[in-house]
């Protein structure tokens, strides 16, 4: 069975025999909506990728991956979850009743009922947007390249042209991820629009949580529909992995459905 085990401003934790996952407390008055941040607990993996890691092109086993991909299904009550070929892009699939074939693909969106989207991340972004007016719901992956090129925007903009959403009915929740702390970018004047330079916490130090939120309000997002975990991968070692703190490490699984 699943019970809840922790609550804190931000997140609620629970536990499904030994894995443990996160929810958001905004996103709990949708009961149609389902949706887990998987922590790095109760999978099968070894050694760097322990344990529950869901990211090919890693390193890891192809079996054990897809052993925690079942795990995380069998969770879920899922028997169907997308998942195509992350290359931090600012691309959004539709999905519908006949899923695509594997793509380049930053972001997931869909209409369906029963149909998992899953983002794989390790300090970068997971974010859920939710539209409870049109009942749809989009899952993208951001990492500072998405952030450079403006992902969000583009799923606003997709999510505008597909379903007719409005920003201001939009809820959008962005998982655990590189914290102000650890994202060092030695190099940002390479790498950074001067626009993000504001958000610098010490010298090439970045808050890319604070980043986020503002590209999400100038994008017309409702202060109180946007929440961020605030939780770093890099500094909370025991739950999450984190490509900075490792390199050669897991993903973790981020699963937005409709019910």
């Amino acid at each position: 069975m699943t019970s809840a085990s922790n609550r804190s401003d931000s997140m609620i934790r629970k536990t499904y025999g030994e894995i443990s996952y996160l929810e958001f407390e905004l996103l709990q008055e949708f009961p149609n909506l389902r949706h887990a941040v998987f922590l790095r607990h109760g999978g099968v993996s070894q050694g760097a990728f322990q344990s529950l890691n869901v990211g090919g092109g890693t390193g890891d086993s192809p079996d054990f991956i897809e052993e925690n991909r079942k795990k995380i299904r069998e969770v879920l009550s899922l028997s169907n979850i997308i998942s195509l070929t992350q290359v931090h892009g600012v691309h959004l699939e539709s999905i519908g009743k006949t899923p695509p074939q594997d793509c380049p693909c930053d972001g997931l969106s869909t209409a369906e009922k029963q149909l998992g989207l899953m983002i794989k991340h390790a300090d970068c972004q997971a974010a859920i947007f939710y539209d409870p007016i049109h009942h749809v719901v989009a899952n993208v992956h951001c990492g500072w390249r998405g952030n450079v090129q403006n992902i969000y925007e583009k799923t606003l903009l997709h999510m505008q042209k597909t379903y007719g959403s409005s920003p201001e009915n939009l809820f959008v929740c962005i998982s655990p991820s590189l914290g102000p702390s650890h994202a060092e970018f030695i190099h940002y004047q390479k790498e950074l629009p001067s626009s993000f330079w504001y958000f610098q916490e010490k010298p090439c130090y970045f808050n890319l949580w604070e980043i986020s939120r503002d590209q999400l309000l100038k994008l017309g997002i409702l202060p109180h529909h946007i929440q961020l975990a605030e939780l770093c991968t890099y500094a909370e070692e025991k739950d999450f992995f984190s490509y900075r703190r490792e390199k050669i490490t897991g993903r973790h699984a981020t699963v937005a459905f409709l019910i």
